[in-house]
């Protein structure tokens, strides 16, 4: 919560600053009111207690009650918090509470097209690094929210061997064997791969997780029989809601989708004073 405070008092510094003119104009000193937020199409709900958190950290006594919860679903006009307060806090939280609201909902809902769409393979979907500066730790709950698994969180927290290590490093063999003596015998090596001759040198090699990246259906199946169970499987590039389904019939075990963060539609939801 201390990371997502501060993420949030950011957001909102930049937001109003030395103050907002508007509302400092036309609602001046006190004056309670309520507001509704609604939902102005299909989504899955994903950052109530965020946007919550905008409006208690600008007022503490403004009460915030959630209507639905992360990870149910609501249609248009479907009312997912009520929010009471001094006017003036709601209308300069507004903006912040709802960026956020909206963007959590979306990457939320996207996540659960692709979820849907490999239901019935054993195929996982999974995030990236792919998302929007200082937001990951809100953009990767929300992948949590619409059935996805997160990758790693970031470079600390797992080895991930891509095309400009292995040309650093020399070869396959190579980065893997550095990657083994450096790390603790907890994490696993995964290692990027772009054809099936390369993902024979990383079997060899011992990596724990081969990416195809970018690979066709053909080269996945047959890097899935090749490996046979001895590293897990993971599909990477160029994934799209058309395609996930086929590439999930291969018998991969992973499907890694940059698009869950770094390009869902923000979500239609509204603000309305009462």
């Amino acid at each position: 919560m201390i990371m997502i405070d501060r993420l949030i008092e950011q957001a909102l510094l930049e937001d109003i600053h030395t103050g907002d003119i508007t509302t400092l104009a036309v609602v001046p000193g006190e004056r309670p009111a309520s507001a509704r937020l609604i939902a102005k199409e299909n989504l899955v709900v994903a950052g109530i207690a965020t946007a919550a958190r905008v409006f208690t950290i600008l007022d503490p006594a403004i009460c915030f009650k959630a209507c639905l919860n992360d990870g149910e679903k609501a249609e248009p006009g479907t009312q997912l918090a009520t929010v009471h307060g001094e006017a003036a806090h709601l209308l300069m939280g507004e903006r912040v509470a709802l960026n956020l609201l909206q963007r959590m909902c979306g990457i939320a809902t996207l996540t659960a097209r692709f979820v849907e769409a490999v239901s019935g393979t054993k195929a996982r979907i999974v995030d990236t690094r792919k998302t929007t500066p200082g937001l990951r730790q809100l953009e990767k709950y929300a992948v949590r929210i619409g059935g996805g698994i997160n990758h790693r969180t970031g470079l600390y927290d797992g080895v991930l061997i891509k095309e400009n290590h292995i040309v650093a490093a020399g070869s396959i063999t190579e980065a893997i064997r550095r990657a083994r003596v450096y790390i603790p015998h907890t994490l696993k090596i995964e290692i990027e791969t772009e054809t099936l001759a390369q993902v024979n040198e990383a079997l060899t090699a011992g990596a724990d997780i081969i990416m195809l990246d970018n690979m066709s259906l053909d080269d996945m199946r047959v890097a899935v029989v090749t490996i046979d169970g001895r590293a897990q499987v993971e599909a990477s590039g160029g994934v799209n809601l058309e395609r996930v389904r086929a590439i999930a019939e291969t018998g991969v075990d992973i499907i890694s989708v940059g698009a869950l963060t770094h390009s869902p539609r923000a979500m239609d939801i509204s603000m309305l004073l009462d």
